[in-house]
């Protein structure tokens, strides 16, 4: 990746960060409501290197647990990105399914837990790095709701997005 040779990074990411983000979608033809945040719409499933950048999305209604998602991510993930080993991610990842898939597609998953006892917002460390590629999602208007009927037509947009998002820096 020629951003990630630009910044003097390597070009293959050994590590990543998984999290998920639930999104209303008033027009979907497949949809389904978050309990956990009352949203009726559809859930972002998504991997990010720890600069940012983008690795792997997978698209769900929002009834789908994060766990769910991530281990349809770990198969993509180890086709495309191989040499991808250390996974980061919250206290919903912590599951008995997900960490036994991901021993066995041979990536190590690191649960990243918040401190309850202190009051306050706090940077948990690697788990910022997500929730940023999400703040610079919700940049582009188009990807504050899904507006699209079709679940692969709303990742491409977001595909389109991130890759407007490292087309920038080269550009100019």
């Amino acid at each position: 990746m020629i951003d990630c040779e630009r910044t003097g990074r390597e070009a293959s990411p050994s590590a990543g960060v998984m999290d998920s983000q639930s999104v209303k979608a008033p027009a979907a033809e497949t949809r389904d409501c978050d309990a956990g945040k009352k949203i009726n719409g559809r859930k972002r499933h998504i991997t990010v290197d720890t600069d940012g950048r983008l690795l792997m999305i997978n698209m769900t209604t929002a009834d789908i647990a994060d766990s769910v998602g991530a281990r349809q991510i770990l198969d993509a993930l180890r086709k495309r990105w191989s040499w991808v080993k250390h996974l980061f991610a919250d206290g919903a990842y912590d599951r008995r399914k997900l960490m036994d898939k991901a021993a066995y597609k041979d990536f190590v998953i690191e649960i990243v837990r918040r401190i309850d006892n202190e009051p306050g917002f706090k940077v948990l460390p690697r788990r910022w790095v997500v929730e940023r590629t999400f703040g610079w999602m919700t940049r582009w208007r188009r990807l504050v709701r899904d507006y699209e009927k079709r679940i692969d037509v709303s990742a491409a947009m977001i595909h389109v997005a991130m890759g407007g998002l490292l087309l920038r820096p080269i550009a100019h």
